[in-house]
């Protein structure tokens, strides 16, 4: 094959390339077709097919480099929340606290407790912004965190669910006194699961109580949930009968975490017993990515209060790498608070 013949072979290929990238009818010429090609004294001159072969190069590859653009622009658009939710999410847990974006009185630790099967992890769920997960399966311990951006200030809300303490009295004390607020649930078709948080709230005013030294019981910032108000059944539990058993000190609502009756009352209150701002509840807020609300705080960082206060709408994130504090960490607070009061001996015991 002489060199005149060697050029020519590829250019089929380039050709084919062409015509799927522009969509353009194939350029023919007698000495491009597929078929035998004649002796190399018939075709035109090398130099001349050479600059048309150039040129025809020369398109390919602006073809392709625009086709390449095009198809990095879609895997771009529907791969973006894939990459955020993997590829960048942070390498530790957020902790406002520690990192000094928040302050100390705009970070609350909820404590959640109540029989098993009574909703209390898709009610969390709901306040997660999530949706109800119909499948029922037993939570052991689990711990949530989410972080919130409210007229220019930082919240951080931690949410403890205690369902694997219920056999541990120790351990599930140390969780009670941890707990800025309490969210007890039971289920109005199941008297026995009342019972239990009726039980629950005396145990958390007894432990408050000596924990801050008191005579009396304590009065306890706990917002009741008597779950499942959608079943058509009537319920095992009258709401006057829970308002005598439970006294004027806590909020009672009725709610149904399947289709979320009265979560949005229970939710503000909870906040507001928490003396946090009523834009915590799910439907007061937008929700963003951990690494938009990461950039939003440390944006702000640093600026005055006047310039930040009411600026942008309310939002917030969940942390996905959030973990429970180690058992040692919540006994070092105990002790801590315990300290301000000058309790005899530790108060888990």
């Amino acid at each position: 094959m002489n060199t005149t013949e060697k050029f020519y072979l590829p250019v089929d290929g380039i050709l084919d390339m062409f015509d799927s990238l522009t969509g353009q009818s194939r350029i023919t010429h007698p000495a491009l077709h597929g078929a035998a090609l004649p002796p190399a004294t018939q075709h035109p001159k090398v130099s001349s097919i050479s600059k048309a072969g150039m040129g025809i190069i020369k398109t390919v590859r602006e073809s392709w480099r625009q086709h390449e653009k095009r198809a990095a622009a879609r895997r771009s658009s529907s791969s973006g929340n894939r990459q955020l939710s993997t590829d960048r999410l942070p390498k530790r847990s957020v902790d406002l606290l520690e990192l000094g974006l928040a302050k100390p009185r705009n970070c609350h630790r909820v404590v959640v407790l109540g029989a098993p099967k009574v909703g209390k992890t898709n009610i969390l769920r709901r306040f997660l912004g999530n949706e109800f997960e119909e499948n029922y399966e037993p939570t052991a311990e689990d711990f949530h965190r989410k972080l919130f951006h409210i007229g220019g200030e930082a919240y951080q809300v931690d949410l403890l669910d205690a369902a694997s303490e219920r056999n541990f009295p120790a351990k599930r004390r140390l969780s009670i006194l941890t707990g800025d607020t309490f969210l007890l649930v039971f289920s109005l078709d199941d008297r026995n699961s009342f019972d239990e948080v009726c039980a629950l709230l005396a145990e958390i005013r007894a432990a408050k109580a000596q924990l801050l030294k008191l005579k009396h019981p304590a009065r306890v910032p706990a917002v009741i949930c008597g779950n499942k108000a959608d079943l058509e059944a009537p319920g095992a539990v009258s709401r006057s009968e829970v308002e005598e058993a439970l006294g004027e000190d806590v909020s009672f609502f009725e709610t149904s975490a399947k289709d979320g009756t009265g979560l949005e009352g229970a939710f503000r209150a909870l906040a507001t017993l928490g003396g946090l701002p009523v834009e915590t509840s799910p439907s007061r807020h937008q929700l963003v990515s951990i690494l938009t609300y990461q950039s939003m705080c440390i944006g702000q960082r640093g600026r005055g209060a006047r310039r930040t206060r009411g600026l942008g709408a309310p939002c917030a994130a969940t942390d996905p790498l959030a973990r429970r504090p180690s058992f040692t960490s919540d006994l070092r607070l105990v002790l801590r608070s315990s300290k301000q009061h000058k309790p005899e001996r530790c108060q888990i015991q």
